[in-house]
């Protein structure tokens, strides 16, 4: 028997995060007239993670049951596809350990759901909650850290556009994964010592390409926890050398094969183009500048994707 909602938590060493996310879930409104359920999946966690989580299960009081599983295979693609696994809910909504809902996100969620049956997935308002203040010019590159404010009103993410949200505060109709998603992904998520990512956006491509919608969704409002050490140079220019690597698959997925030959020559010449406007706009800066160095490195790994992930096996996938 199926839930109206599971909300599925994937942590890595979440341990002193996690308190504070499943504190806000059990004080969700609107949702006495929902059957739902929470679920933990924790990542291969090295600290405490699981006696957090039996602790909590031990004192629960609320009419919604909290869940824990353990995947050893580590990485946000595969903690997201056991979830889906143990999910039973017919919606499934993702938050991160360090995403921190309003107290009507799930009611929201659901309703969104029902509003919108063609929608396969659709994603939250995202608002920072910064341990200490970025640099001003920082909003150039806050989307790629799960910061999304598309406006009050939802909004379609149209293919063409080759836009999709953040899997922070994201819901996924759990029959348009298993209708879409294959089972063997290339992408797998940041893990330690691999910085390749962009493993959501691989997913939701999936899903747009059979023909489910994609939405934003301004009533469900998270808080997305940036601790500080997110915005030194030496978490975000491998931070985005990963996202530039990974880009080649998320690229061609929505490009029928015939294309391929001609997208993949085009992208190389876009490619060089932006990193050549980017050396003549900002010189020096490239170096020096925060965020003009997180573009560049976008822009140069973004070119050299495609021999990358060749040269690593992953499209042996």
């Amino acid at each position: 028997m199926y839930l109206d909602f599971t909300v599925a938590i994937p942590t890595y060493n979440g341990a002193s995060r996690l308190p504070e996310l499943l504190e806000r879930l059990q004080n969700q409104l609107y949702t006495e007239h929902l059957s739902w359920e929470i679920i933990v999946v924790d990542n291969n966690s090295t600290d405490n993670t699981a006696e957090v989580i039996q602790s909590y299960q031990e004192n629960w009081q609320s009419p919604f049951p909290l869940k824990y599983c353990f995947e050893p295979k580590q990485g946000a693609a595969y903690a997201r596809k056991r979830a889906v696994q143990e999910a039973k809910g017919k919606l499934i909504g993702f938050l991160d350990d360090d995403n921190y809902p309003l107290s009507n996100w799930v009611a929201a969620a659901y309703a969104f759901s029902q509003n919108y049956p063609k929608a396969g997935a659709y994603g939250s308002q995202i608002h920072p909650q910064w341990e200490v203040e970025p640099p001003e010019n920082f909003q150039r590159i806050a989307p790629f850290l799960a910061i999304t404010k598309r406006g009050d009103l939802p909004l379609i993410y149209k293919a063409s556009k080759k836009l999709l949200p953040p899997s922070a505060g994201l819901v996924v109709r759990r029959e348009a994964w298993l209708e879409s998603v294959p089972n063997n992904c290339i992408l797998t998520g940041r893990i330690p010592g691999n910085m390749l990512t962009s493993e959501d956006l691989e997913m939701l491509s999936y899903i747009q390409k059979t023909g489910w919608e994609i939405w934003y969704n301004p009533e469900m409002e998270i808080y997305h926890q940036i601790p500080y050490w997110r915005l030194q140079k030496d978490y975000l220019i491998p931070f985005f050398k990963g996202i530039g690597l990974s880009r080649y698959v998320t690229r061609m997925l929505s490009v029928k094969t015939c294309a391929k030959p001609i997208a993949f020559f085009a992208y190389i010449i876009n490619d060089i183009r932006k990193i050549l406007l980017h050396l003549l706009k900002y010189r020096s800066q490239v170096k020096s500048e925060l965020v003009a160095a997180c573009e560049m490195q976008l822009f140069l790994s973004s070119l050299i994707s495609p021999f990358y992930l060749w040269q690593k096996g992953y499209f042996n996938k």
